[in-house]
C-alpha cells in the first residue's frame, strides 16, 4: 500500500493554507477600513471647505452674491488643483464657481434640501470626484435667498494613496507570512523530531540492533512507546513459549516412544505398554499445546466478562459429571471485567474448575472478585485434597510432562497464571478438600 501523505506535509501544507486565509482576510479587513477612513477624512474635508465657502459668502442689496476674490484655501484658486467649488444662488439665476474649475465643467450637484448635506462619488468628463454639496438659505435684512454650494475634489489624489498604502499592506503582509511559515516549519521540525526518534529506534529494533524503544519521549508519544514495548515483550515471550513447548514436547515424547520400540519385543505387554504410552503422549501433547497457546498477559486484549466464562464452564462440567450430581456454588459479580484473552480465560477457568470435579465428591465452589487492581479467583472443592502442595508446585514449575495426582490440568493453569504475571496458592479447604487461590494481574 503507498504511504500517504506525511505528518510534516499535512501541518505545513495546512498553515500555510490557514495563514494565507488569514493574512488575506485580514488584508482585505484592514484595507477596506483605510479606504473608509481616507474617504470620510477627505468627505469632512470637503465638508470644511463649504463652511470656508459659507463664511466667504456675501449678498449685495439687491441678493446677488459677492464672493472675494481670494480664499484660505490656495487650490480653489489654481486653475485645475482638482478642488472645485460651485454656489449656486437660484433666486437670481446665476452660479458663481472658484477659479480653479476655469476652463472645465466639473459635475457639480444640487438639488438639496435647506439644512440637508450629501456626500458620494460623481462622474463627468472622464473623471470621477468626491462630492460634498449643503443648501442654506440665507437670511438677509430684507430678504432671505437660498443658496447651494458645492465642492468636488478629483478622486485621482485619492486613489493613489490608496493604491500606496495597498502596495505597503500586501507587502509587510506578505513579508510577515513568509517570517510566520518560515517559523512554522521550524517549530514543526522541532516538534516532529521525538516522532523521527521514535521510528529511527524502530527500525533499529527490526534490525535486531536493540531489544525495544529505550529512548526518553514526552508524554504525548511516551504512551505510544510504552505501548509499543508491552506489545514487543509480548510477542517475543509468545515466540519463546511456543520454542520452548516444541522442545519440550519433542524431547519428553522420546521416553514413550522408546517404551513403545520395547514393548514392540514383547507381544504379551504390547496391547498394555500401547494404552498406557498413547495416554501419556496425548497428556504431554495437551499440556505442551496449552503452554505454547497461552497469549498472556496482553495490554490490548478487550475486557472480558468473566461471570459468563464461569457459567459456561460451570454448565459444560454439569454434563461431563452428570453422574457424580455436583453442586456447583459460583460467586462472581455480573460486572467483573477482566482484560485477558477469551482463549487463556476458558483454559483457565476449565483446567482449574474441572480438576476440582474430577476429585469433589459433591461439591465444588468457584468466587472470583477484583481487589487492587488484581483478579482473585478461588476454586474450592470437599475431595481428598492435595497430600503435599510444594512438591506440586515444583514440578509444574519445571514443566515436567509427568502427571501424577492432579496432572496436566493443573500444570496448564500453572503455566497460564505464570504468562499474566499471577501467583497460584494451593491449600486445604474449609471443606477438607483442595484449594486453588490464583491472583491475576495487569498487563
Amino acid at each position: 500500500m503507498r504511504p500517504d501523505r506525511s505528518i510534516r506535509f499535512r501541518l505545513v501544507l495546512g498553515a500555510a493554507l490557514m495563514l494565507v486565509a488569514f493574512l488575506a482576510g485580514v488584508g482585505v479587513a484592514v484595507q477596506r477600513a483605510h479606504t473608509d477612513s481616507s474617504r470620510t477624512e477627505r468627505y469632512a474635508r470637503l465638508q470644511s471647505t463649504v463652511y470656508l465657502l459659507l463664511a466667504a459668502a456675501e449678498l449685495d442689496p439687491d441678493g446677488a452674491l459677492v464672493m472675494p476674490p481670494a480664499f484660505p484655501e490656495p487650490r480653489l484658486s489654481l486653475p485645475g488643483s482638482g478642488l472645485y467649488a460651485s454656489i449656486a444662488n437660484p433666486g437670481h439665476s446665476e452660479t458663481w464657481s472658484s477659479p480653479s474649475a476655469v476652463g472645465l465643467r466639473p459635475p457639480f450637484q444640487g438639488g438639496v434640501d435647506v439644512g440637508q448635506w450629501r456626500f458620494g462619488e460623481v462622474s463627468g468628463g472622464g473623471r470621477s470626484y468626491l462630492s460634498a454639496t449643503y443648501s442654506v438659505r440665507w437670511e438677509g435684512r430684507a430678504q432671505s435667498v437660498p443658496l447651494v454650494l458645492s465642492v468636488l475634489e478629483d478622486t485621482a489624489d485619492f486613489n493613489r494613496e490608496v493604491r500606496v498604502f495597498e502596495r505597503a499592506l500586501w507587502a509587510w503582509l506578505g513579508g510577515a507570512g513568509l517570517v510566520l511559515l518560515l517559523s512554522q516549519t521550524l517549530l514543526l521540525e522541532w516538534g516532529l523530531t521525538p516522532l523521527r526518534r521514535v521510528s529511527r529506534e524502530i527500525r533499529r529494533v527490526e534490525d535486531g540492533a536493540q531489544s525495544e524503544i529505550e529512548g526518553r519521549y514526552p508524554a504525548e508519544i511516551a504512551a505510544l512507546t510504552g505501548n509499543l514495548n508491552a506489545l514487543i515483550r509480548q510477542e517475543r515471550e509468545r515466540q519463546t513459549r511456543y520454542r520452548e513447548a516444541l522442545s519440550f514436547l519433542a524431547h519428553s515424547l522420546k521416553t514413550p516412544l522408546a517404551v513403545l520400540r520395547t514393548a514392540l519385543g514383547q507381544p504379551a505387554t504390547l496391547p498394555a505398554a500401547v494404552q498406557e504410552q498413547v495416554q501419556r503422549m496425548d497428556d504431554i501433547v495437551q499440556y505442551q499445546l496449552g503452554r505454547g497457546a497461552a497469549s498472556g498477559a496482553a495490554r490490548f486484549a478487550p475486557f472480558l466478562a468473566i461471570g459468563t466464562v464461569v457459567q459456561r464452564v460451570r454448565d459444560s462440567l454439569e454434563k461431563v459429571y452428570a453422574g457424580k450430581q455436583l453442586a456447583f456454588t459460583v460467586d462472581c459479580p455480573p460486572d467483573l471485567r477482566w482484560r485477558i484473552d477469551e482463549g487463556d480465560a476458558f483454559e483457565l477457568f476449565g483446567n482449574a474448575m474441572d480438576n476440582a470435579a474430577k476429585w469433589a465428591r459433591g461439591r465444588v465452589d468457584v468466587r472470583a472478585w477484583r481487589e487492587a487492581d488484581r483478579l482473585h479467583i478461588r476454586i474450592d472443592d470437599d475431595g481428598p485434597g492435595f497430600s503435599d502442595t510444594t512438591s506440586i508446585l515444583q514440578l509444574h514449575v519445571r514443566g515436567d510432562e509427568k502427571v501424577p495426582g492432579h496432572g496436566v490440568g493443573l500444570a496448564v493453569v500453572n503455566d497460564l497464571v505464570a504468562s499474566h504475571h499471577g501467583r497460584l496458592d494451593l491449600s486445604r479447604s474449609g471443606m477438607g478438600g483442595a484449594r486453588l487461590d490464583i491472583v491475576l494481574g495487569q498487563a
